[in-house]
């Protein structure tokens, strides 16, 4: 059971003490998430991009960070649950045009852990699963690169309107009409005829 706590500092306006907002921190990469899950934790910080290998290979500059917010916590049938919000701000190259295309990718997800080897068929289908390894630990900035890379487009491209090629078909000169070729068949309908 999460509370929220309120500090008044100033007794005679009644209002909330006013301070800037804290620093984000950078994401732990792996932990137990059984352990976290039963203590409640939420991390709200950053994973910089290049902790993010395979994500490298696809944006055009390594500099960047995703914003992440994970909650750690136990569900009503008592599963260990690791929910969270991931968005970041990517630059890729348009496959159409081939310039720099600037992608924002925001997402939710919800994993379950299970041990290595372990059947998830008694896991509801609202959660993903994620297996722990050999110390029951989970890699979060791997999991944090697996749904950015899902999030990405296949084919990124801008908005038609935006990009410098449209889909119109593009062709150099005119283009030569072909001789009527004769089809390889009728040598065997005229056989079927014959017989």
């Amino acid at each position: 059971m999460q509370r929220k706590v309120e500090f008044y500092f100033d007794s005679k306006s009644n209002n909330l003490y006013d301070a800037a907002p804290m620093q984000k921190v950078k994401i732990p990469i792996t932990l137990d998430p059984i352990r976290t899950a039963q203590k409640q934790v939420t991390y709200d910080g950053i994973v910089l991009f290049e902790q993010l290998p395979r994500l490298l290979d696809v944006v055009v500059r390594n500099e960047g960070e995703v914003e992440v917010k994970i909650h750690f916590r136990k569900d009503e049938q008592g599963i260990s649950v690791v929910e969270g919000h991931a968005n970041a701000n990517i630059t890729t190259i348009c496959q159409r045009c081939n310039e720099e295309l600037g992608l924002d990718l925001e997402l939710d997800f919800a994993y379950s852990p299970i041990g290595i080897g372990k059947s998830s068929e008694h896991l509801p289908s609202c959660y993903d699963v994620v297996e722990m390894d050999e110390e029951g630990e989970i890699n979060l900035h791997q999991l944090v690169e697996d749904e950015l890379m899902l999030a990405i487009p296949i084919v990124p491209m801008h908005e038609e309107s935006h990009c410098r090629f449209s889909e119109k078909p593009l062709s150099f000169g005119e283009i030569e009409a072909e001789d009527d070729k004769p089809n390889p068949f009728e040598i065997l309908k005229q056989l079927k005829k014959d017989s």
